[in-house]
């Protein structure tokens, strides 16, 4: 029988936010970090902040960019929670309202079947402060998961969701199995698990006791 498990990545697959890395060269760390923590804890509309932000960017060369998102750290337990989970018949997707540039490499490194980000755009190599993608607005990851579960032949209580912030709501509300990250407690009151310390391996623990 096929199961599904949803994992966001920054700050849960993935230890920290890429775009507060990608603004750390251009000295713009705590004005990007300041607005992504208004956003996480739903104090922010999702798509608003996500283009103020990544509007900060502009200029920052795309080779610089792919540098910084191929070396991020993982959160621990991040290798052991996809391959264990994979071993229990799941399939492991990543959703991410970040970008392609970190998520990809990442996913292709743990073994995550697909993930789901937006696309920093580009001319001639350099960042233009513009966004695109299908997961930029609030409700997105929500509307993905529905689409997942129906090519999956998934229902609800066979799906595993994983995250840390006010735009993983979405997909809380087609799933079971809700676990908050090291979450901000908008997200907490929606799960029906918390895990408190950053270890992914607990996740496996949970699935084991359902």
């Amino acid at each position: 029988m096929s199961k599904l498990a949803v994992f966001d990545f920054d700050s849960t697959l993935m230890d920290g936010e890429t775009i507060d890395f990608l603004a750390a060269p251009l000295g713009l760390e705590a004005q990007v970090a300041a607005i992504t923590e208004r956003a996480m804890a739903g104090e922010l509309d999702f798509y608003k902040s996500l283009r103020a932000r990544v509007a900060l960017l502009e200029g920052l060369e795309e080779e610089k960019v792919n540098s910084i998102c191929g070396d991020l750290p993982m959160m621990p337990g991040a290798q052991e929670v996809v391959t264990g989970l994979k071993e229990r018949g799941y399939t492991v997707v990543c959703f991410s309202g970040g970008f392609r540039n970190a998520t990809k490499p990442a996913c292709e490194k743990l073994g995550v079947n697909a993930d789901f980000s937006n696309f920093l755009h580009a001319e001639n190599g350099v960042l233009t402060g513009q966004v695109g993608g299908e997961m930029m607005y609030s409700n997105a990851k929500g509307d993905m998961i529905t689409r997942m579960q129906g090519l999956l032949g998934v229902g609800r209580e066979d799906t595993l969701v994983v995250g840390d912030g006010a735009n993983d709501l979405s997909m809380f509300a087609h799933a079971d199995t809700r676990v908050a990250f090291c979450a901000k407690p908008i997200l907490k009151e929606a799960a029906t698990h918390c895990v408190d310390e950053k270890d992914l391996t607990q996740i496996l623990q949970i699935v084991d006791s359902i």
